[in-house]
């Protein structure tokens, strides 16, 4: 089993920043690739970005791409997004997930482990 627990997450104002973190235990994590997604009210729950094993492969979703940024520390069993120039429409619920078979998704059922999730609000 593994236990993915999120912080990080807050009230903003649109251009600010936050910065995520996803604390993992359980499990050996350096093994797997890493996502963020987010969930808006009324919304389905879309893909942020991924990182593989080793924190050489990232990507973004389009909506994102060069505001965020993931990493992970593998010795610290920690994956982060870096958030900048915040926009009203990132407000949403921020989710990470581990994905133990060894592959790169984008897709939230390739995901097997989740988080429970920590509330980002940008306002305007």
């Amino acid at each position: 089993q593994v236990q993915l627990v999120e912080s990080g997450g807050g009230l903003v104002q649109a251009g600010g920043s936050l910065r995520l973190s996803c604390a993992a235990s359980g499990r050996t994590f350096s093994n797997y690739a890493m996502g963020w997604f987010r969930q808006a009210p009324g919304k389905e729950r879309e893909f942020v970005a991924l990182v593989d094993w080793s924190g050489s492969i990232l990507h973004y979703a389009i909506s994102v791409k060069g505001r965020f940024t993931i990493s992970r520390d593998n010795a610290r069993n920690t994956v982060y997004l870096q958030m900048n120039s915040l926009k009203p429409e990132d407000t949403a619920v921020y989710y990470c997930a581990l994905d133990s078979d060894y592959g790169i998704s984008r897709r939230p059922r390739d995901y097997d482990y989740w988080g429970q999730g920590t509330q980002v609000t940008v306002s305007s």
